[in-house]
């Protein structure tokens, strides 16, 4: 889930939240906020001027590393095509 909200700077800005309901396991709630971050720095400079926080669900912890990658780029994708 993304949450967005306008913050009226010229950069955007991301908030990661992964919790340990999400994976019990550091190793893995640390590869999915990597691979958020890693997915938004390919795609901050679309999504200028918001601010962005990702709360990883459940199922993130399952998935692999492609999928989870295409679900982050159509996040982003439809909020800058709404913006």
């Amino acid at each position: 889930m993304v949450v967005v909200c306008v913050n009226g700077l010229e950069t955007a800005r991301v908030g990661i939240a992964v919790s340990r309901k999400v994976s019990p396991r550091a190793v893995v709630r640390n590869r999915i906020k990597r691979q958020i971050r890693e997915s938004f720095r390919h795609k901050k400079n679309l999504l200028k001027g918001f601010d962005c926080v990702v709360v990883a669900k459940n199922a993130a912890a399952g998935i692999d590393l492609p999928t989870l990658r295409s679900s982050l780029d159509t996040h982003w994708r439809k909020i800058s095509d709404d913006a």
